[in-house]
This record gives structure tokens, C-alpha cells and sequence, in this order.
């Protein structure tokens, strides 16, 4: 299992989300980024440690820093390392005592975590292959020939083949990544996958 290093892009949210959050993670020695879409609780968590911003009281990711503290239990790095059914699932490990442990967690309370330990965080290549978002750099002289075709949305979606309909989501995905609209992107992405294996 290869990974590859990730480190915090940014937060971002929609009014169409219910107050969920995209945490944009972006490959260290690479181009792709990789939206996870999180709950209130933990985008607020994770910003609050970025920002340095110190609450009154100790939140849940603080505690468990403060109490790993006092047992010398040092988190030494992060992994999200499983996708299935659209969950990222990840692993905090740990050290105490010179034994290492994997813990199972979400990546939101992984990466909460990890910013309060300074812990490196890591991807797999195989997640980063199936999930991560490339942005696309358009070649010179690309552009000319592309004005010239038909738009995507004035074809009826069943005229589209599948290699159309592919082409068409990823020309969304492009837009959505430029435009930082990392949800969207998140959402083609799921769709594009989904397509490529019905195929």
C-alpha cells in the first residue's frame, strides 16, 4: 500500500449541503485534491486549530489531546486508507510505550486530531486514484476547436453515450474545480465513478 502525503487545502461549505462542509485535502507532491464532505462539529474543530483560536472549554479532539498528554500516547500520523460505498474511512496511529496501534476513525475526527499533534497526513494512492480531483491544464490552441462543438447541456442526455456523458461530467468537474466549488466536484467525481463502473 503506497500513500502519498496530503496536507489541508481549505474548508468550504454551500447553502445546499445542511450544514455539511468540504475539507479540500491536497497532494504534497502532486496536483490532485481530494474533497471530503464533514460534519459542522468537525469542519469547526479542524478551523478552530488552523486559526489558533483557543475555545473557553476544551472540545472533544482537545480533550483527547490533553488525556493522551498526560499518558505519553503520541499520534505519529494519519491514514485514510479505506472507500467504499462513498465513506472515507481512515486510521489514527498511535504510539505509547513504544508499542504502535491503528485506531479505526472517521477522517473528519482523524484530521481534527492530527492538526492538535502536528501529525503528517496520508492518503492512498489506490483512494487518491479512485477519488482524487486533477485539475486539467488545456493545452495551447485546445480551446479553439472545443467552441466550436455543440455545448453538452443543448444535447438531450439520452442522445449522450456513455463516452459523451463522460466527457461532459468531466468538463463540469473542471468547472467546478476552477470555480472552488469543491461539493460540486465532489458530486461529479461520485458520478463519474459510478459511470466508469456501470461501463
Amino acid at each position: 500500500m503506497r500513500k502519498l502525503q496530503v496536507d489541508i487545502l481549505g474548508l468550504s461549505t454551500s447553502p445546499h449541503t445542511n450544514g455539511a462542509y468540504a475539507l479540500i485535502l491536497y497532494e504534497l507532491e502532486g496536483k490532485r485534491k481530494l474533497p471530503i464532505i464533514i460534519g459542522g462539529f468537525e469542519a469547526q474543530a479542524i478551523a478552530l486549530k488552523l486559526e489558533n483560536i483557543k475555545p473557553p472549554r476544551p472540545f472533544t479532539h482537545d480533550l483527547f489531546k490533553n488525556i493522551a498528554d498526560v499518558f505519553n500516547l503520541h499520534v505519529n500520523e494519519i491514514i485514510i486508507d479505506e472507500l467504499h460505498n462513498e465513506t472515507f474511512y481512515a486510521k489514527v496511529v498511535c504510539e505509547v510505550n513504544g508499542e504502535v496501534h491503528e485506531i479505526d476513525a472517521r477522517p473528519s475526527d482523524a484530521i481534527a486530531i492530527a492538526v492538535r499533534f502536528n501529525a503528517p497526513l496520508f492518503v492512498t494512492e489506490e483512494i487518491m486514484n479512485e477519488a482524487g480531483i486533477k485539475e486539467e491544464q488545456k493545452e495551447e490552441g485546445e480551446g479553439e476547436e472545443e467552441e466550436e462543438a455543440l455545448p453538452a447541456e443543448e444535447v438531450p442526455p439520452g442522445l449522450l453515450s456513455p463516452n459523451m456523458r463522460l466527457e461532459e461530467l468531466q468538463s463540469a468537474l473542471n468547472d467546478a474545480i476552477s470555480n472552488e466549488n469543491y461539493e460540486e466536484a465532489a458530486r461529479l467525481r461520485d458520478e463519474i465513478t459510478r459511470l466508469k463502473s456501470s461501463s
